[in-house]
């Protein structure tokens, strides 16, 4: 008789789970018991499922490292009772959630699996139930030798599973409400659940699952655009007690070639500041060197970020920060890939 696979479901708000308040009209997070007496075809997966609901349920807007702690510690603690975990979150950070998540679990060989939804799950075209019902379903998953299919931590979001750390948010009003434009999908989902195993993570798991809870927000993005001015570059970029800046730069990695944007630039490094390039663009990577510019703040100290998305850019750079590493350490992990999140 085969086992009944074990889910852990760790319920944290967002759109999946709220309700109409009569009052104001407006949306708000409900609780976990709404959520399961709106699906009642989860009884027949024939799982073993547990929860844990944050004491609050939050719109992911309110979402910050203190709850990306809190789900870890979750994981941490129920990591070998479990075979799978299913995180039910608001779309708006999402991706920043499963980034950091990606980072923050060393040694992840079970699925983690963050999944939401575009309506509320009590509304009649919900996609909140079938994506809950899929996410369990690819926790539960196994290989042909009975491990887990998923080994990482992944968004599920109607006809997609995409890597954590290569998503991004999309669209405000689609069902596909995320990409991965630097990866392909790791399952495409229809009438099965097609995995695309060439490109699930396998990476070399040395030991138990070990959880990295720090994490320094002393970070923040400069986006540049034509025009911006030296008076703003100086101002960020010498904002108290930063110790690391994305940089989103034009194209492959460029940025204006007056003389007192590198200035400024070199000498916040030279303090100790951490600054990595990335792409403006929703395709393609930072290449320093195709371009004078992007050599120019390579020359700088500048950490190419190659094809890193926004949210695993910023979630990175906090985790490496919160180690303690020093400047030159933070720079050299940020050019590796960690857990599959950059194409060196």
């Amino acid at each position: 008789m085969t086992q009944r696979k074990k889910i852990f479901i760790i319920y944290t708000g967002g759109t999946i789970g709220m309700i109409e308040n009569p009052e104001l009209h407006a949306l708000e997070p409900f609780d976990f018991d709404h959520l399961i007496d709106n699906v009642p075809k989860i009884k027949m997966l024939d799982y073993e499922i547990s929860n844990f609901q944050f004491a609050k349920p939050i719109d992911s807007s309110a979402m910050n490292p203190s709850h990306w702690a809190e789900i870890a510690e979750v994981i941490e603690q129920k990591y070998d009772e479990v075979d799978g975990f299913v995180v039910l979150h608001g779309t708006d950070t999402m991706a920043y959630t499963a980034s950091a998540l990606s980072f923050m679990l060393e040694n992840l060989n079970k699925p983690v699996i963050v999944t939401g939804s575009q309506l509320p799950i009590g509304e009649v075209r919900t996609d909140g139930e079938e994506n809950l019902i899929t996410a369990l379903q690819i926790a539960a998953a196994e290989d042909e030798n009975g491990e887990p299919m998923v080994r990482e931590v992944a968004i599920l979001f109607e006809n997609y599973l995409w890597r954590g750390n290569r998503s991004t948010k999309s669209s405000a009003d689609n069902f596909n409400a995320f990409k991965s434009n630097n990866y392909p999908e790791l399952a495409r989902i229809g009438l099965d659940i097609n995995f695309k195993r060439e490109y699930l993570w396998r990476g070399k798991v040395e030991g138990k699952l070990k959880v990295k809870y720090p994490m320094d927000t002393n970070v923040m993005f400069l986006t540049l655009f034509p025009g911006i001015s030296e008076l703003v570059v100086r101002h960020v970029l010498s904002t108290p007690g930063i110790k690391g800046v994305v940089l989103k730069s034009f194209g492959a990695g460029n940025a204006p070639n007056e003389a007192w944007f590198l200035d400024v630039v070199r000498q916040a490094i030279e303090r100790g500041v951490v600054v990595v390039n990335i792409t403006q663009c929703t395709n393609g990577c930072v290449m320093p060197m195709r371009y004078v510019t992007g050599k120019e703040l390579s020359d700088a100290g500048c950490v190419s970020g190659y094809d890193l998305t926004s949210e695993a850019a910023i979630t990175k750079l906090m985790y490496l920060l919160g180690q303690g590493l020093s400047a030159e350490e933070v720079k050299r992990q940020m050019a590796t890939s960690l857990c599959g999140e950059m194409t060196i």
